[in-house]
């Protein structure tokens, strides 16, 4: 809980996430901005891709969770429930992979996160150390390594294409998006349009 206080105004300089990642990749592309310094697409893109109950949940999206469950039940198919709360928390605090254990960890950290930190805090952070590519952390760093320009200056599509490879930046490279990163970003784009006041609890 004192990490969360700290983070209320202060950005990590590094996560566990970024150590690990270095001794495989060498390098730390990280450049914490303020949220008034990225384009607004961007969380709108996130948003609309990652979480769209981001505004009305209390960290964790209990009704996704469900849905997750009665898909595997019929399909067989075991997809991610996680919130961008949740996201945050991981960021922060634990490490890469998934299982049972990683995830009962961070759902109390994400209750506690909003307990302690506001929506739009969390969103801040979310963006400065998400995962964009081999090293890239955040989005300044994603915004000059795949499209050579700040955060601030984000197009609508270059902001979709950026969260369309969220899921799996190391794999997927938004500045040079394959035909599926397209569909994807082109979706999410779709959704932003549909979004309405879903992301207002970020607006300062």
């Amino acid at each position: 809980t004192a990490c969360l206080v700290v983070y209320r105004w202060a950005d990590p300089p590094i996560t566990p996430l970024m150590v690990i990642r270095f001794f495989v990749e060498g390098r730390i592309e990280h450049r914490p901005v303020p949220l008034d310094r990225i384009a607004p697409a961007l969380r709108r893109a996130v948003i609309a891709s990652e979480d769209q109950a981001f505004c009305l949940h209390a960290g964790v999206d209990w009704n996704a969770v469900v849905d997750v469950l009665e898909e595997y039940e019929s399909r067989g198919r075991l997809r991610g429930a996680s919130t961008i709360t949740m996201q945050t928390a991981r960021n922060l605090f634990l490490w890469p992979g998934g299982g049972f254990f990683r995830k009962a960890v961070e759902v109390p950290l994400a209750y506690a996160m909003e307990l302690v930190l506001s929506k739009r805090r969390i969103m801040e952070l979310y963006l400065s150390i998400a995962e964009w590519g081999h090293g890239v952390y955040g989005a300044e760093a994603a915004a000059r390594a795949h499209f050579g320009k700040s955060a601030a200056r984000l197009t609508t599509r270059e902001a979709a294409l950026l969260a369309a490879v969220l899921p799996n930046p190391r794999r997927f490279d938004a500045g040079r998006p394959t035909a599926y990163v397209e569909r994807r970003a082109a979706a999410i784009v779709a959704r932003m349009n549909r979004l309405g006041g879903l992301d207002d609890c970020v607006l300062g």
